[in-house]
């Protein structure tokens, strides 16, 4: 970047303010260039500018830019957190990549990162939008297992996978869940 005589130079947090603005406008080619920019004048990443890129690929439905993202961030040594991996987890819910969506939920508890409820419902969603009955009850259950309140979204989720599985019989089980816990909003 070239900077006039007398310009403040950007820091991180202005990297990543603008990062932030290119995510929520889902334009996640200027995000990643922004993050390109960023290294090319040594200012470096952290997690937070990491996030919003990842998140910024999210919107924009670019599931392996957000993946080559994470990995990016191995590169530069800053260590991804809970909200990394849900970012990547909903990239790859929102283009049908459940398989993804599972294998980064075990790289992320490989890695001794607790999931939470939003990590867990972005798993469920992708299992629900790949037609995943099944896994995406698995992943319920593992919720109720956890100390881990399954949500209304978590619920709707799995009921949602399987209605469009024909499984009628488990979504009514899970509605009947739903009205009879009044913990779950």
């Amino acid at each position: 970047m070239v900077l006039s005589p007398g310009s403040p130079v950007p820091s991180v947090f202005t990297y990543t303010n603008a990062i932030s603005a290119c995510k929520k406008s889902k334009q996640w080619q200027q995000a990643l260039g922004l993050l390109t920019v960023m290294q090319e004048d040594e200012c470096l990443p952290d997690v937070v500018t990491f996030n919003a890129a990842i998140t910024a690929c999210e919107k924009g439905r670019q599931w392996q830019m957000a993946l080559q993202v994470l990995s990016q961030m191995q590169q530069f040594r800053v260590a991804p957190n809970v909200i990394t991996y849900s970012a990547c987890i909903s990239a790859c819910e929102k283009s049908k990549q459940w398989l993804q969506a599972l294998g980064l939920l075990e790289s992320m508890q490989r890695a001794n990162l607790a999931p939470n409820v939003i990590t867990y419902n972005a798993a469920i969603s992708a299992c629900e939008k790949g037609e995943r009955w099944y896994h995406a009850l698995g992943l319920l259950a593992v919720m109720h297992q956890s100390r881990f309140v399954p949500d209304v979204y978590s619920h709707n989720a799995a009921m949602s996978a399987c209605e469009k599985a024909a499984e009628w019989q488990h979504a009514l089980c899970l509605f009947a869940v739903m009205k009879s816990a009044p913990d779950i909003v």
